[in-house]
């Protein structure tokens, strides 16, 4: 980032500091909610200021800054729990509480904070070296001596047909290999890099590769899927529907990103809409435990205590196993017992 896309950043944040002083749970509802409103104007003001939109809002705007490496994983999910508190304030019966304040803070100082870094100083350049000189000179030929005796030169050696196809074939498969390893395979490196990284723990190394895969192949789902895995686990529930979303966009049928977004409505206790893609993900993969186990376990939340036990049955013992009926089995009006999207497939 340069000096005056800094400076700018820091002059839109900087005008939300009286209001961020003020935030307090003593102070009225109505003002604490309007002292939100103003603190989130400014920071969306900073960071379209960092990333050159005057259009982008929200989320939209979260993630153009994080996948432009203009702000690090933890600040994006702090961004976006912020704006969630933004969302839910506007509602006047909306009362703000002290976890509101906290979010609010907290993504404004992690803000200011990656704003105070200088831009880097360019190096100094090396001056150029002048060209050597080249100075040519006559070649000295020497005379040859006349020969004192012919030379003997037998026939030229001949290889049998059978070894020039072998050869050709061998040649042919080192290029089709070759070729694969620099070529073939190029696609999904960065995917696997975010994949070990994310397997070793290291959230961020696992983001900024998973970004880099959705850049170089934006119809690959698999980077979408893990992106939208890792929000979820934060609780960052909205950023990990928009990813799951343009998984299924990239590959409607895929069996992975239909089980992961029923594991993001379940977690959201949204019972009927998960068990539609549970169902469907246990369609594209009739073999896959873990959707035919959180299949059973949606059953059981909504009631529907036979048709879990066979799908629980058939999944085996794992993380679902203690899956228990809910207290509200049917929060969204659906009738227990009649299926939400066809029929639930048999065993």
């Amino acid at each position: 980032m340069t000096a005056p896309v800094l400076r700018g950043a820091r002059f839109a944040l900087d005008a939300a500091r009286p209001a961020v002083a003020r935030l307090d749970t003593s102070r009225g509802s109505e003002d604490l909610a309007a002292d939100l409103i103003e603190t989130w104007g400014a920071v969306e003001a900073a960071l379209r200021s960092l990333v050159g939109s005057s259009v982008l809002t929200g989320q939209p705007l979260i993630r153009e800054a994080r996948q432009r490496q203009m702000i690090d994983f933890d600040l994006a999910n702090s961004l976006a729990e912020f704006q969630a508190v933004h969302d839910r304030v506007q509602s006047t019966s909306y009362q703000p509480t002290a976890s509101d304040i906290n979010a609010a803070r907290s993504a404004f100082l992690k803000l200011d904070s990656a704003l105070m870094s200088e831009p880097g100083v360019e190096a100094p350049r090396a001056a150029p070296r002048p060209a050597p000189q080249v100075v040519t000179t006559t070649p000295i030929i020497a005379e040859t001596p006349p020969p004192t005796q012919s030379m003997l030169v037998g026939p030229p050696r001949r290889f049998p047909p059978w070894m020039l196809a072998a050869f050709g074939v061998v040649v042919v498969a080192l290029l089709a290999v070759g070729g694969y390893f620099m070529f073939g395979n190029r696609g999904s490196s960065s995917v696997q890099q975010g994949i070990d990284a994310y397997t070793r723990g290291q959230r961020e190394v696992a983001v900024n590769a998973f970004n880099k895969a959705v850049r170089e192949n934006p119809k690959d789902p698999l980077p979408h899927i893990y992106l939208a895995r890792m929000a979820r686990e934060v609780g960052n529930f909205s950023v990990a529907s928009q990813e799951l979303q343009l998984a299924l966009e990239a590959d409607p049928e895929n069996a992975l990103a239909l089980r992961e977004m029923g594991a993001d409505l379940l977690a959201q206790a949204n019972y009927p809409l998960a068990l539609r893609f549970y169902v469907r993900a246990v369609k594209a993969s009739p073999t896959d435990k873990t959707a035919l186990g959180y299949l059973g376990c949606t059953l059981m939340r909504l009631g529907r205590v036979p048709e879990a036990t066979t799908f629980l049955n058939r999944a085996g013992p794992g993380p679902w196993t203690g899956c228990t009926p809910a207290t509200n089995p049917n929060p969204t009006g659906a009738v227990p017992g009649q299926p939400l999207s066809g029929s639930v497939p048999r065993p």
